[in-house]
């Protein structure tokens, strides 16, 4: 946690140099993440996680309705769903390579479906276009993420997983959708989704029949993420419109010396 404070700090710090101030946008965001996992069998946005962070955005042209920025962000994501099971006999019959890693110190947990916890330091990319009068700005992009940690209950079990288990991919290369509105100048808030591209898990599940046969299939794990930030770019300029509502300055242009 340290590093990614440092790492943030690093970028705020280099938003504001002198270097940078006249072409670069700085900006800061904290919001929350509703996110869900596709292909592990529970369906829904239950997982509220953190997402904070710091970018910087250089825009493309004189009249700055293109931009690109670049982000280093802490985001938390996964699977939760509560489910009661009467016992942890009730999965016997849904048996797979999940339960052959359960942490045996930690209790069953008959109200807990699903819980799974990964968090990660993520860099996207994304470039915007934004319509200055109204003042929202759609953009896409990617990012790939480190995972710095995990932490698994899935069908009440406690499994033994973190980073180092490997169990699940230690990068996550996603693709993005951004929208944002502006709230008063700089502040603006933010709509965000997120796919994972390659699977951060590949998972076989073995089904036991009544006649003692098998089946089995496997199932590919994805990231699937709706962000909800509020963000503030600094270094913009403002001026009234004839209606008296702030829009962007794109008298000067950024690239002008």
């Amino acid at each position: 946690m340290k590093k990614i404070l440092l790492a943030l700090s690093l970028l705020v710090t280099i938003s504001f140099s002198d270097l940078f101030a006249q072409k670069f946008l700085g900006s800061v965001f904290a919001g929350v993440n509703l996110a869900q996992i596709e292909g592990d069998d529970v369906h829904g946005f239950y997982k509220v996680g953190a997402n904070v962070g710091a970018g910087i955005s250089l825009p493309l042209d004189a009249k700055q309705h293109w931009t690109i920025t670049l982000e280093l962000m802490f985001t938390q994501k996964g699977s939760y769903k509560k489910y009661r099971m009467e016992s942890a006999f009730d999965t016997a019959a849904y048996a797979s390579v999940m339960f052959e890693d359960v942490n045996r110190a930690v209790a069953f947990d008959p109200l807990m479906k699903c819980k799974i916890n990964l968090d990660y330091v993520e860099i996207p990319l994304l470039a915007h276009y934004e319509d200055h009068n109204t003042g929202w700005a759609i953009g896409a992009g990617f990012s790939w993420g480190r995972l710095v940690r995990a932490k698994e209950i899935y069908n009440g079990f406690a499994r033994t997983t973190n980073v180092r288990s490997k169990t699940y991919s230690t990068s996550d290369w996603s693709v993005l959708v951004d929208v944002r509105a502006r709230i008063w100048k700089g502040l603006k808030f933010g709509l965000r989704w997120s796919y994972s591209i390659a699977p951060i898990r590949k998972l076989t599940y073995v089904t036991v029949k009544t006649n003692g046969d098998t089946d089995s299939w496997t199932s590919n794990f994805h990231n699937h993420t709706i962000s909800l930030r509020l963000m503030y770019i600094f270094n913009e300029k403002f001026v009234k419109n004839e209606k008296g509502k702030w829009t962007k300055d794109i008298s000067k242009s950024p690239w002008d010396k």
